[in-house]
């Protein structure tokens, strides 16, 4: 494919707000995570929250779009002047020749959850201030950044569980080489919701500790949530030359949410993302992980990774820092990885103690200064749904 430039990149996480906060947590090797303390959840585990999604206020044209999820996108916007680089691009392209396409597996499911528990007693009706189109609709979050960025291109929800987000890149991709577009603004917004800590407690995948991915005694996930985005752009207006050079996708369908155990379509996914940016696999510098901290998602990445690898490129998983963010882990771990890129270091897998000697791939346990010239970000969704995105310097 044809490199798109990243000219602006934004984040909203439990690290905090903005790519400065984000690169000093994982340089001091400080996790985002807390016990949980999500409304009246008391499921014993660890969550990313993002702080002050209380007090965040929506401008009043767009107050019929106020739920946690679009707060939290809002909160991710503001960050590191994106939404200024946006109008500029706008005024090069026009407002109706940039896309949004975002990921999300939730979406504003919070704000039903919330709705049934205030039914009209007698008749079981949900609230009438209860807006499906601007709330729960899992398009709500794309169309509320389009209206917020004042956008009037294509505009595309991807739910496709945790590689939702990573879709959305290689979506946009498609789009401007189509014509569809001149440009796009690609994201992940997921927050935290009963549904998916119920969801995730009933699979018994929730771990009762800080998720530890590749240790030997993991033994689940940490929900997290989070806002992330970027603007792609055929020409490189940042300086930073950092460029999306390439993205695989796969579909495997092994299993409704267990991967396949030699990590086929992680497989796929990766070849094609090298082959679609014409870069050998020795070429990566750095692998982002998708390292949910399960024990069959992460040995079957392992045995992936080895495949396609062997055991020479540096890897870690960063969920530790921010939890799984689901829908939105794509496009957080996508801006890990161009910051990585951006600053020269290889983050490190926090919270993990001692790597499964099973494993052959080469962790990364703590965060160290290092040149990275390409490095490759996984996501891999429930129902075998893989996707791969290669970044670096075109």
């Amino acid at each position: 494919m044809t490199p798109l430039y990243i000219t602006g990149l934004a984040i909203a996480s439990a690290l905090g707000e903005g790519t400065a906060p984000t690169v000093a947590a994982l340089r001091e090797g400080r996790s985002g995570l807390r016990r949980n303390d999500f409304l009246d959840c008391a499921l014993p585990t660890w969550i990313g929250r993002t702080t002050g999604l209380e007090d965040e206020r929506l401008p009043a044209p767009l107050a019929q779009f106020d739920c946690r999820s679009n707060r939290l996108a809002q909160a991710g916007l503001r960050q590191d002047a994106f939404e200024q680089h946006v109008a500029r691009a706008a005024e090069r392209h026009g407002p109706h020749r940039i896309a949004v396409y975002v990921g999300t597996s939730s979406s504003g499911i919070l704000e039903a959850e919330l709705a049934f528990r205030h039914r009209e007693p007698a008749s079981g009706a949900l609230p009438a201030d209860l807006s499906f189109r601007h709330t729960y609709n899992l398009y709500s979050v794309s169309d509320f950044v389009r209206q917020r960025l004042g956008l009037a291109g294509p505009a595309c929800v991807v739910s496709s569980a945790c590689s939702s987000s990573a879709k959305a890149f290689a979506a946009a991709a498609r789009a401007v080489a189509a014509g569809l577009c001149d440009a796009a603004v690609v994201g992940g917004v997921e927050t935290l919701c009963l549904t998916t800590l119920h969801g995730f407690a009933s699979l018994e995948l929730l771990s009762a500790q800080p998720c530890r991915p590749y240790d030997e005694a993991r033994d689940g996930i940490s929900l997290g949530e989070a806002a992330a985005f970027a603007l792609l752009e055929p020409v490189d207006r940042s300086g930073d030359a950092l460029a999306l050079l390439g993205y695989g996708e796969s579909a495997d369908a092994h299993h409704m949410s267990t991967p396949h155990p030699q990590g086929l379509g992680a497989v796929r996914a990766m070849r094609a993302a090298l082959a679609s940016a014409d870069v050998a696999a020795q070429d990566v510098d750095y692998l982002n992980l998708h390292g949910t901290g399960t024990r069959n998602n992460d040995a079957a990445e392992d045995a992936a990774v080895r495949a396609v690898f062997g055991g020479g490129v540096a890897c870690s998983a960063t969920k530790g820092w921010t939890g799984h963010t689901l829908g939105a882990a794509g496009a957080v771990e996508a801006v890990i990885t161009l910051l990585a890129l951006r600053h020269g270091f290889l983050p490190g897998t926090v919270n993990t103690r001692r790597a499964d000697p099973q494993f052959g791939l080469r962790l990364q346990l703590r965060t160290e200064a290092h040149p990275v010239a390409r490095a490759m970000s996984n996501s891999f969704g429930f129902g075998g749904s893989n996707c791969s995105l290669l970044f670096g310097r075109a």
